[in-house]
């Protein structure tokens, strides 16, 4: 949404006047003391080529908040406290105005001074290298390949999908090894997600990247899969930063098992619904009533997997009977804890969306104000050239000189903002993080109320169980000798009665399982949200206070320049 896919166009257009500008040398003596800083391009991590083991271009992708022309990282030898703080480095072209140095060429360094740290593909903060002391999980996606699919290909090369080389590095007792690669499709990854999701239920999942069928259409196939590439691994790094689901089996199986990925097909939901379907007829016109009690296997998922259609259509029955039926459900939620803290997570979601709208139009404002006063250095390198050509007096000369000047500091301060841009958008992304978190927390409260649904469907069918047997039992009393049929349909009932109560014991458990998940889940986000919000105000506010300092030095220096004006004024 705020990406700057014409920034090459723009700066082009900027620096565009070549003959114009060949004689024309801007002085920059504050900055060339920190030429030597060792970061040109050779060791800047966007000079790597896509797929390199350690996956750290994970972080180069595109969203409302991010924009394409730098890196940010932090060195262990810059002090913003006790040195004057270097915005970019000073390569020797960037004294001409000629070849200044790309925006996406340039590595900054931060103000606020992650010593020993870099923002990883989540754009966590994460040390450098793992402690031997601490346990580590860590993940990268490479290599895209494409293959043949000549399982399900009528004709020879018809079908064919991509794969990625997945290399895991962990010192975690669940996994067999230190460091170990295998090869995933997206539809891996798909079936993956599903099956934690059934798994883990009442857990903030990370939510996986979407299939993108329109984007796949719309896109260059070789941009496709690289932004697919970055999506996976960034799915696959949050889930390895979950407490829980990095210890999984299925997260396990996933990255250590070669080979087809061995996990169970319950999360095919065409195979659900037909199965379901077959099943119909049976729980609606079988020999026994016994056949439509649900199943106490199936209640510890949601009815709309479709394995069960009776099921689904009892509890949308239900569902719709709560909403408008005059009767209150046999059960409720009563956790006043839980929600209060529903309401007031709505509420800060709602507040996240208005500031991250409003963090983007910041960005958009600084890098309109970084582009404009680019423009405006060019003009007067314009202004400025025209002055020494058409110069016959010192003053035409002299004046030249300063508006020399005036040219240098504009670009000075078009380079600060775009600088002062990428860190905002670092810091800031924080916000756009946590739009995709709140999605997870809706996700694991529809697991909670999903599972509360369940359980009201099976107490009412029990109360109507109930309610038949004794009508029947009425019934036969009143035949000499008993009614057989009424008998046995009795006897049919009451073992209904039982396989239910069995489910709905099942389903109870599985809701207070979840409500804990719930619990422990919102107390993790507290204060991940803390930590988090803490981290980003304060990089935020430092960097702003930083370069709002280094520009104004700039301007003050050029100030200074043109100060003889004001005293013969």
């Amino acid at each position: 949404m705020m990406g700057f896919e014409n920034q090459g166009s723009d700066e082009a257009q900027l620096y565009a006047s070549r003959e114009e500008l060949e004689s024309l040398v801007l002085d920059d003596d504050d900055d060339n003391n920190n030429s030597g800083n060792g970061n040109g391009s050779g060791s800047n991590p966007l000079f790597r080529s896509n797929g390199g083991a350690n996956g750290d271009d994970s972080q180069y992708h595109h969203h409302p908040l991010s924009p394409s022309f730098a890196e940010i990282s932090t060195t262990e030898d810059d002090d913003p406290l006790l040195s004057s703080p270097s915005g970019y480095k000073n390569p020797t072209s960037f004294n001409s105005f000629l070849e200044p140095p790309s925006y996406a060429d340039a590595v900054f360094r931060s103000f606020d001074g992650d010593r020993g740290k870099q923002i990883n593909g989540d754009g966590v903060v994460s040390s450098s290298s793992p402690s031997s002391s601490s346990d580590y999980l860590k993940i990268s996606v490479t290599d895209p390949q494409k293959e043949q699919d000549l399982n399900n290909s009528l004709v020879p090369g018809g079908n064919s999908f991509v794969t990625y080389l997945i290399t895991t590095w962990t010192n975690l007792p669940e996994f067999n090894g230190t460091e170990f690669s295998v090869r995933r499709r997206f539809k891996d990854v798909v079936t993956l997600s599903d099956r934690l999701s059934e798994s883990y239920r009442g857990y903030f999942i990370p939510l996986r990247p979407d299939k993108s069928v329109v984007e796949s259409q719309v896109m260059q196939k070789q941009e496709f899969v690289e932004q697919r590439r970055i999506g996976l691994e960034k799915y696959l790094r949050k889930l390895a930063a979950h407490p829980v689901i990095r210890r999984s089996e299925e997260l396990r199986a996933f990255l250590q098992v070669q080979g087809k990925l061995p996990l169970l097909k319950t999360t095919d939901v065409a195979s659900r619904m037909i199965d379901g379907a077959v099943k119909l007829p049976k729980q609606l016109f079988g020999e026994s009533v016994v056949s439509a009690a649900v199943d106490p296997d199936e209640v510890v998922q949601p009815a709309k997997g479709g394995r069960d259609l009776l099921r689904m259509f009892k509890e949308l029955r239900q569902s719709v009977t709560n909403d408008w039926g005059g009767t209150k459900p046999p059960v409720v939620e009563e956790d006043k804890e839980f929600l209060e803290k529903r309401k007031k997570l709505q509420d800060f979601e709602q507040e996240l969306t208005n500031v991250s709208q409003q963090a983007e139009s910041l960005v958009k404002a600084q890098q309109d104000m970084g582009e404009t006063l680019g423009q405006l250095g060019l003009a007067f390198v314009k202004l400025t050239k025209f002055e020494s050509e058409e110069a016959k007096f010192n003053s035409q000369k002299v004046r030249a000189a300063d508006m020399k000047n005036v040219a240098t500091s504009a670009v000075k301060a078009s380079r600060l903002y775009r600088e002062l841009n990428a860190q905002t958008v670092r810091h800031l992304d924080k916000l756009h993080e946590y739009l995709g978190v709140m999605l997870t927390v809706n996700n694991a409260y529809s697991d909670r109320s999903n599972a509360l649904l369940t359980v009201q469907t099976l107490l009412s069918e029990l109360s109507n169980l109930s309610f038949r047997i004794e009508k029947l039992e009425a019934a036969a009393s009143k035949v000499f000798g008993g009614d057989r049929s009424r008998v046995k349909k009795i006897e049919e009932l009451k073992e209904t009665m039982r396989v239910t109560d069995e489910a709905k014991n099942r389903a109870v458990r599985e809701y207070e399982r979840i409500k804990e998940n719930n619990k422990m889940e919102l107390e993790r986000l507290d204060k991940e949200r803390h930590d988090d919000f803490f981290s980003m105000l304060k990089g935020f506010v430092v960097n702003q206070a930083g370069y709002a300092e280094k520009m104004a030095t700039v301007w003050a220096t050029v100030a200074n320049e043109t100060s003889g004006y004001a005293k013969s004024s």
